[in-house]
């Protein structure tokens, strides 16, 4: 016999409390196996079949996939399990604790976004699989917060999941069909050490990466010129140094020097081309000057994502909410979702100012609106299924 679902409370406080760091530094990176396995606990009792499938080469780390009822379509309501790192000495509360101040929930997860998970199952609290027409998936990926591992292994599996999606990131409560690429770039350049009182006896990497920095800044206005999308609230692509160190003593000539660069792609853009690119003027400054240079991703990037503006999922979502679909600056697992056939709408209950800060929360208001919204999806994709909604995905990997 299954067990009742917890309260909603219960969930949220269990999510909260249950750490899942995801980090590119080893010694902050946490298994989301725990996480996945209350979530399994959950919708097992709920009466989903319930997967956990481990990443290649990641025994500690995994995706979720929970389905009710069966088909060839659906909707499917992913998320990541995973969190940012967090400084607990600059919170006010308990990261790791639920806590009610006021209308708002504070926590580690709450709006970015384990919270999602605790909403989805009460969205479906009560929900039979036999009155179902078309499937109903919960999803819960890993690693979105450092490399989205998780959802490039869905893609390299090309497992079909469904026909529709929504991955409920903070995007308060707003439809977003478009969202903008990530890149991050680092560039090396070797020179040659030398005593800075004759600059001759050295080659220096300081100076060069001077000169690469005008390139780039030069290229970056190109960019904005010539690549347009009104549909972002920042409508051209961006290039932002973020760190930059060379040298090591004033009266030496730098003899290396490292920059490392985020890039925002706006749709139509692929990294490919802008790594070439980058490649390219990288090497036109360096190599005239003796130079040895590199360029290499600081992560596999995220490309671009957009989903029609007539899409069916796109079009609920606009009339539920009762606001058009809008365009976000920050990356999603949309691009990797809707190459496995999915069309995909990004929207969550919480606010993306509160996603890596301390005292993150999560408005209480958003809550019950947000589990009507998937309500209200759920009757339209899986249960009042419309002619042509109830096919096979519409493309694979």
């Amino acid at each position: 016999m299954s067990r009742p679902l917890p309260s909603l409370r219960q969930m949220l406080e269990d999510l909260i409390a249950t750490p899942s760091v995801s980090s590119s530094q080893p010694d902050r990176d946490q298994s989301n196996l725990p996480l996945l396995e209350l979530l399994a606990t959950w919708l097992d009792d709920a009466g989903f079949d319930v997967e956990i499938a481990a990443l290649p080469g990641r025994p500690d780390k995994a995706n979720l996939i929970a389905t009710l009822g069966g088909g060839p379509g659906g909707l499917v309501l992913a998320g990541h399990a995973d969190t940012v790192p967090f400084d607990g000495h600059l919170w006010q509360h308990d990261p790791l604790r639920l806590t009610e101040d006021g209308d708002r929930l504070y926590g580690l997860g709450t709006s970015d976004m384990k919270s999602f998970f605790a909403l989805a199952i009460e969205a479906t609290r009560g929900l039979a699989a036999e009155t179902l027409r078309q499937p109903l998936t919960i999803l819960a990926t890993a690693d979105e917060e450092s490399a989205m591992h998780g959802a490039r292994a869905l893609l390299d599996a090309g497992r079909p999941l469904g026909r529709y999606a929504l991955i409920g990131e903070p995007t308060g409560l707003r439809p977003v069909r478009l969202n903008k690429g990530v890149m991050g770039e680092a560039i090396r350049l070797i020179g040659r050490s030398g005593h800075a009182s004759d600059p001759s006896l050295g080659i220096d990497a300081l100076e060069g990466m001077h000169a690469i920095l005008s390139d780039l800044f030069a290229w970056r206005d190109a960019l904005a010129a010539h690549h347009r999308h009104p549909a972002f609230a920042i409508p051209y692509p961006t290039i932002s140094p973020g760190y930059i160190h060379g040298g090591d003593n004033a009266n030496r000539i730098c003899g290396e020097c490292q920059l490392h660069l985020d890039l925002r792609l706006l749709p139509g853009l692929t990294p490919e081309a802008l790594r070439a690119e980058l490649e390219a003027r990288v090497a036109t400054v360096a190599a005239p000057r003796g130079l040895q240079w590199e360029v290499a991703a600081l992560f596999p990037s995220i490309p671009p994502a957009e989903t029609p503006a007539d899409s069916a999922i796109v079009e609920a979502a606009e009339a539920l909410t009762g606001r058009p679909a809008e365009a976000v600056n920050f990356g999603t697992e949309a691009f990797f979702f809707n190459r496995l056939g999915l069309e995909t709408v990004v929207l969550g209950p919480g606010d993306i100012a509160q996603a890596h800060q301390p005292d993150e929360y999560l408005e209480s208001a958003r809550i019950a609106p947000m589990i009507e919204l998937l309500q209200g999806l759920i009757h339209r994709f899986c249960i009042e299924v419309q002619a042509g909604q109830e096919g096979p995905p519409l493309s694979g990997a």
